[in-house]
Formats: structure tokens, C-alpha cells, sequence
């Protein structure tokens, strides 16, 4: 009877222990489950937050600046719109209210600063397009503007303070004449955008009555593009900082031993590459190649380049990337690649082919090289301001871009000034300061007809500005697009 007891008991503890193990299993697969509900609801959570953040970061400007969003029409019946102002103060736009209670929209400079300020009239363009919402809206104390409105008045919205330097873009503009293209400059160290100039211009105090004029552009004109950042252009010899940068970094220790002999033209693959006006160079080594812009030579170059890596610079460059700019903008593009023929890689090298690149994009390339190899964000609004001056907003310098070495950067540079003091860029030449440059001839048509090009940066040595000039439909840089950039230099640095 006591052994019987005793299995009995021990019967009863195992059946005990095994119900505790397996109440202890099931509420380990429970909490395991609560866990991962826990975790699902924690990462749907993360990606709503994530989501809204890069909303509120990322798309809530473009949703609010959209035209047609409703908001903007209650804002304007709350605030008076903020001035743009240049980077001394001087008013750019602004709002005044006539003798009949109007409100009108006033650009003091008119056409001087149309495209890169923009216009507000039919449509918005521009900055007055990019910071629409900023200038509907306000930083100062809910108080006081609370009070503002329960006397009946419109409350001023927040101001724009701009980068662009007043006589800088007055010089750009008027070097331009006449002619059609584009002016940019650039303060390489933080990508400060000092002037934008694009011709045709147009005044933005009278758009709203000229509007159909504009729009049904019979000229061809294309008058409301901004081609400064919109224009595409084949770079022309200007390319050739990009081919001899590709060309630096496959051949680090034995680029001073290159040379090319050149006859004024040979033939790639099916096509004959020539020299301007069938100049023969001779026996070139690399940095005469750039000073005297070597066709043949270059094509040659492109013949041997990794053609990958070549794409790799190109986009390190931002060749088909985003710019991270507020106001409409073009990518630049690059698209070179193993499938296309002899012929056209020799072309791409030299600067024509498919490249297609835009005069900011040309800036930031000759800003990359001025800042050692650091390309920097662009940007136009330097702070967002209160009616009463307090800074709300400010923009901080940032590296979009580290596209070359500190020596690749030495290198290009020194070559850069060869083209100013013995090249085709000798008209810069002067004993203020050494400015590194290249000039650049891009043909857009059969006939050999050729649109003018310089980008480069001075002091050499200092970098303080970066331009980047076109003239559309002229001939050689050195003659057409050279003289506006000794302007803006002088007018910049002197």
C-alpha cells in the first residue's frame, strides 16, 4: 500500500511538473507573440513617423508652393507677402499698396533679376515661386499678430534674404548685352550663389499684361526659361577639366610622361575629329593639351579611358543627379558608356557627343576644383527673416559632392591656370590675382555654328568666385565669353 502511495504521488508531481512546463511553454509562445504584435505596431509606428517626417522635410513645400493648392489664396487674405532682398538688403520684391487699397507686387531691379527672383502675376516663377509659402507666413509672436488682425490689418510675413550680390548681377547682366545666355557665379567654399543672369529677359513688373506675348514666344526666344539652370548645352571644351580629371585618376604616376602629336585632325573610328580651324598643334604633353584645347588630343584620350570609371567621375561630378536647388533646375547629363562607337566616345572627350550640361552645373564643376575637390550644395536664400529682422531661418554650408583628391584638385587647378597664362584664356591674364579658367567652343547644329563657353575661379590660389558664362550662338569663348567673365572678376574682386 505504501509503494502504491508513493508511485501515486510521484505520478501526481510529474503530471504537476509537466502541466507547469507546459503552461510555462505556452506562455513563452504567448509573450513571444504579444512581442511581435508589440514589434509590428513599433515599426508600422517608425515608418508613419519617418513618413511624415520626410513629408514635412521633403514634399510639404512642393504641396503648399502647388498652384493649386487653396491655402495659398486664405494666406495672402492674411499676410502681406515678405520682400526679397539681396544679400546687402536691398529690396529685390516687394509689396506696396497703391492709393485704392491694392496690393502690387514691385520689382525695383525689373529685368536685371527676373529669373532668379522670379515673378508673381500670372503664375509664380523663381524664388517667389521656391519660398511662396515662407513669404505667406510669419515668425513673429502669435500676440502680436493675433492683435494685428483684430485691428482690421494684414500681418507682414517673414522676409527672404537672398545670396546674390547687387552689383555682381547688374555687371552679369549688362556684359551679356544683347546676346542669349546665361551668367553664374558661385563662392566656391560655400556654395553660395552670387549672381544668376539668363537673356532673353523679361520685366516682372509687367508680366500679367505681357503674358500671351511671352508664352506664344513666336521668336523662339524662350524668354521665361531660366537658362542658368534649365538650359542644356553641349559643354564644348569646357568638358575637357572632366576627361582630363578621368584621365589623372587612371594614370596617377605617369601623367606628366603623356603625349599626343598633333596634325590639326585625324579620324575616330568613322569620323574625322579637327582642331578650331585646323590648327596644328604638334607634339603636345598633357597640360598643353588643356592650354591650347586639343581636340585630337582629348579624342585620343577618350579612346583610352575606362569607360565605366569615366561615368563614375562624371556622376561624382553630378552629371545625372539631383542638385538639392529650391528653384527649377535641369540635371546634367552624361550617358556614355561601352556600347557607344569610337567615334562618339572621341566625341564625348573633346565635349560634344551627348553631354548635356547647364551654366550652374558648369559652376559647380570649376567650384569643386577652387574648393579642393569639395563640390558644395548651391543654394540662393542665405535666411528667412522677420518683418522686424529677427532670423528665423538660416542656411548652413554643406558638401554635396566629394568628387577628386586634394592633388587631383592641385593638379586640374595648375593646369587651369596654364589655359589663363599661356592658352586660349590669356585675355585674363592680369597681375592682381591669377585666375584658373578654360574656354570652351560647343557646336549644336550641322552648319558648325557654336555656342561660347568659360567657367573658372579666381584668385587661383584664394578661390573667392566661380563663374560659369554661355553665350549662345557666337563662336569661341575666348572671344565672346572671356570678356564677361574679366568683368565679373574685376567687378568682384577689385
Amino acid at each position: 500500500m505504501k509503494e502504491e502511495r508513493e508511485k501515486t504521488k510521484e505520478s501526481v508531481r510529474k503530471k504537476i511538473f509537466q502541466q507547469s512546463e507546459t503552461w510555462k511553454n505556452n506562455n513563452k509562445r504567448k509573450n513571444a507573440n504579444i512581442f511581435k504584435v508589440v514589434y509590428i505596431f513599433i515599426g508600422i509606428f517608425a515608418l508613419m513617423a519617418g513618413r511624415y517626417i520626410y513629408f514635412m522635410i521633403a514634399e510639404s513645400p512642393v504641396q503648399i508652393n502647388n498652384s493649386y493648392n487653396r491655402r495659398q489664396d486664405l494666406l495672402a487674405e492674411k499676410y502681406v507677402r515678405g520682400k526679397i532682398l539681396a544679400s546687402d538688403g536691398t529690396v529685390l520684391a516687394q509689396t506696396v499698396t497703391g492709393s485704392d487699397g491694392k496690393e502690387k507686387r514691385e520689382y525695383p531691379y525689373g529685368q536685371v533679376f527676373s529669373h532668379v527672383v522670379g515673378s508673381v502675376g500670372r503664375g509664380k516663377t523663381g524664388l517667389e515661386l521656391a519660398e511662396n509659402f515662407t513669404m505667406l507666413s510669419s515668425h513673429i509672436n502669435v500676440i502680436s499678430q493675433a492683435i494685428t488682425q483684430m485691428q482690421g490689418n494684414k500681418i507682414v510675413a517673414d522676409d527672404i534674404v537672398t545670396t546674390l550680390n547687387i552689383e555682381l548681377q547688374k555687371v552679369a547682366y549688362e556684359a551679356l548685352g544683347n546676346r542669349k545666355g546665361a551668367a553664374v557665379a558661385i563662392e566656391p567654399a560655400t556654395g553660395r550663389i552670387l549672381a544668376m543672369v539668363s537673356k532673353p529677359s523679361y520685366d516682372p513688373n509687367t508680366i500679367a499684361a505681357n503674358w500671351d506675348s511671352l508664352v506664344s514666344d513666336t521668336t523662339g526666344n524662350s524668354t521665361l526659361l531660366n537658362r542658368a539652370t534649365q538650359g542644356l548645352y553641349a559643354p564644348g571644351s569646357t568638358f575637357k577639366i572632366v576627361s582630363l580629371l578621368e584621365y589623372l585618376k587612371e594614370h596617377p604616376d605617369d601623367y606628366e610622361s603623356y603625349t599626343y602629336e598633333c596634325k590639326g585632325s585625324a579620324m575616330f573610328g568613322d569620323r574625322r575629329i579637327s582642331c578650331y580651324n585646323d590648327h596644328v598643334h604638334g607634339k603636345q604633353n598633357l597640360k598643353e593639351s588643356l592650354a591650347n584645347s586639343c581636340n585630337d588630343s582629348f579624342a585620343h584620350i577618350g579612346t583610352v579611358l575606362n569607360l565605366k570609371s569615366y561615368k563614375n567621375t562624371a556622376e561624382k561630378l553630378m552629371f545625372n543627379k539631383s542638385l538639392s536647388l529650391r528653384i527649377p533646375y535641369n540635371k546634367s547629363s552624361f550617358s556614355l558608356s561601352s556600347k557607344d562607337s569610337l567615334n562618339e566616345i572621341a566625341q564625348t572627350a573633346m565635349g560634344q557627343g551627348k553631354t548635356q550640361i547647364t551654366p550652374l552645373q558648369s559652376a559647380l564643376i570649376s567650384s569643386a576644383i577652387a574648393s579642393q575637390g569639395k563640390m558644395m550644395r548651391p543654394y540662393i536664400v542665405e535666411k528667412v527673416q522677420t518683418s522686424t529682422g529677427y532670423v528665423a531661418r538660416s542656411t548652413k554650408a554643406k558638401v554635396l559632392s566629394r568628387s577628386m583628391t586634394k592633388k587631383q584638385a592641385s593638379i586640374v587647378k595648375e593646369y587651369m591656370e596654364e589655359v589663363v597664362n599661356h592658352g586660349t584664356g590669356t585675355a585674363l591674364k592680369n597681375r592682381k590675382y591669377q585666375v584658373a579658367g578654360k574656354t570652351g567652343s560647343a557646336e549644336y547644329d550641322s552648319t558648325g555654328a557654336s555656342h561660347a563657353w568659360f567657367t573658372g575661379f579666381a584668385p587661383a590660389n584664394d578661390p573667392k568666385i566661380a563663374v560659369s558664362i554661355i553665350v549662345e550662338s557666337s563662336g569661341t569663348g575666348s572671344e565672346y565669353a572671356v570678356p564677361i567673365a574679366k568683368k565679373m572678376f574685376e567687378s568682384y574682386l577689385n
